[in-house]
Parts: C-alpha cells; sequence; structure tokens
C-alpha cells in the first residue's frame, strides 16, 4: 500500500472518532458508504458476535443469510486479526450489561 492510503486511512479513522453520537455516526455512514457496504460491515459484526458465542458456520449462515466464506474470514480476522473485533465485542458487551 502506498503512503496515500496510510495518510487517508488515519483521516477517516480521526473522522469517525470526532463523531459525537449515534445520529451523527449514522448521517457520516449513510453518505461515506453504500446500503450495500454499511449492509455487509453489520453482516460481519453480528457473525463476529455470533461466532463468540460458539455458534457453528452453518447455523450463523442459516440464521444471518452470511456466506461461509464471509464467516470463515470474520473468524480469522477473531483468531490471528488485529484484535478490533474482540475490542469492540467486549465493549458492546459491557455495554448491554
Amino acid at each position: 500500500m502506498n503512503n496515500g492510503y496510510f495518510e487517508s486511512a488515519e483521516k477517516l479513522f480521526k473522522a469517525i472518532l470526532m463523531l459525537e453520537n449515534e445520529d451523527e455516526c449514522k448521517e457520516f455512514f449513510e453518505d461515506i458508504c453504500t446500503v450495500k457496504e454499511i449492509q455487509d460491515m453489520c453482516l460481519r459484526l453480528t457473525v463476529a458476535m455470533e461466532l463468540k458465542k460458539g455458534k457453528s458456520y452453518q447455523d450463523i449462515s442459516k440464521e444471518t443469510g452470511a456466506s461461509t466464506t464471509t464467516i470463515s474470514r470474520v473468524n480469522r480476522c477473531l483468531v490471528y486479526g488485529s484484535g478490533g473485533y474482540r475490542k469492540m465485542l467486549e465493549k458492546l458487551t459491557e455495554e448491554d450489561k
């Protein structure tokens, strides 16, 4: 990847962190992403939550419509990734308490 990517990504991440509430977040993502991109991200997060619960690929696929390829990719990130999914799932779990 080139330096332009990293500079752009850094600005994007900073912009996301500047959002002050759920409404601002929703508005920003509706403008910057297509409906399909948002749906795909929502699906991946749902898959991660179901994997964390210990559900099988087959059950997750039936319940969510996610392909086993998507489930496998999310699982690989959960196991070998940078920890982003795990941190977010922990925060979501804490918020639900």
